[in-house]
């Protein structure tokens, strides 16, 4: 989708009537466009070059950049720090903002800075527990968790007023989004969960990894049958696996995600394992884009970025519809 009123990076579009935000994610969303989002790698360093060349990889192929927010509680460059420099430069930014690391006090203010410096979209995360990450010493807060902060950023949206009751001269614009988990147990509770996330306020959500289509096939039903595809953008997440073992190894340590057999054997019988991942990255974005009610997917790529541009092309998922790309100087 191509909007005649794009502005020059730095300056913002204007808010259409029934949006909350003035981004792009928004609009292609509500235009009922088939959207594709994906995760940029933070770096580990504080060179700004170190996230412009991650980010090229995106240009032209996604809709939407996730910053992530000390994925697996390892320490990383911040969201806050991504999605500012990115934002320079007109991409479109989900901030992604953990309540592991902040109390109420420091999420709102988050919200209005990055909502100044025109971040138009805000992921809400609970946030993996410090025990799994590189600094297991460190103090977790959860001062709240995804669904009280959706409905705290909602509050400070709509009702312009922090939490506190105290009024603001100017309320974020802000698109709000949650994470969900179709795949893992308890499967008839996942369906309900999501419905609270949208009562608090998610206006799209993007699930963990997708490798079970009859899996994701089955909640999408009773996501229909609830109504909330039409309360919801839902866009499921998906990535290559770069081979059986790794596949193994994920399925065994990483908690709430989920691989079928019958998915490691197809890649354990390959003779080119990495190419089979993206292989069936590629099958499952197609088998995705059919299932009503699914408004995109979230490509995380981990240490394959490079690929996405294949998948995005090899899928068709957009149908010949080419996502913004900033004009480089």
């Amino acid at each position: 989708m191509k909007f005649d009123d794009e502005p020059p990076p730095g300056e913002v579009l204007p808010q259409l009537p029934g949006h909350t935000s003035t981004g792009r994610f928004e609009r292609i969303l509500r235009a009922g466009q088939f959207a594709v989002t994906a995760e940029i790698a933070p770096p580990d360093s504080a060179d700004p070059a170190d996230v412009y060349t991650r980010a090229a990889v995106f240009e032209g192929y996604v809709d939407a950049i996730n910053a992530t927010d000390g994925s697996g509680a390892n320490c990383h460059m911040s969201s806050m720090g991504i999605c500012s420099l990115l934002t320079r430069l007109g991409h479109s930014m989900i901030l992604q903002m953990s309540c592991r690391d902040r109390n109420r006090i420091a999420l709102q203010g988050d919200a209005l800075g990055a909502s100044a410096m025109g971040v138009a979209n805000i992921l809400c995360l609970s946030g993996d527990g410090v025990q799994s990450g590189d600094h297991p010493e460190a103090k977790p807060v959860f001062d709240m968790d995804s669904i009280s902060s959706l409905a705290m950023l909602r509050q400070l949206r709509d009702e312009a007023q922090f939490l506190s009751g105290r009024p603001l001269t100017s309320p974020p614009r802000v698109f709000l989004g949650a994470a969900a988990n179709p795949f893992a147990p308890p499967l008839d509770y996942r369906p309900l969960r999501l419905a609270k996330k949208v009562a608090a306020g998610a206006q799209f959500v993007q699930t963990q990894y997708c490798f079970d289509i009859d899996r994701l096939n089955t909640f999408m039903r009773e996501v229909r049958d609830r109504g909330l595809d039409e309360k919801v953008f839902i866009l499921p997440g998906v990535g290559p696996l770069a081979s059986a073992k790794s596949g193994e190894w994920i399925r065994n340590n990483v908690a709430g995600v989920h691989i079928p057999d019958a998915v490691i054997k197809r890649l354990a019988g390959a003779r080119d394992q990495k190419q089979e991942g993206v292989n069936m990255c590629i099958e499952f974005m197609q088998q995705i884009r059919e299932i009503p009610g699914v408004s995109g997917v979230h490509i995380m790529a981990y240490r394959q970025e490079h690929r996405i541009s294949e998948m995005v092309e090899k899928s068709n998922v957009l149908g010949g519809r080419k996502p913004w790309t900033p004009k480089h100087q």
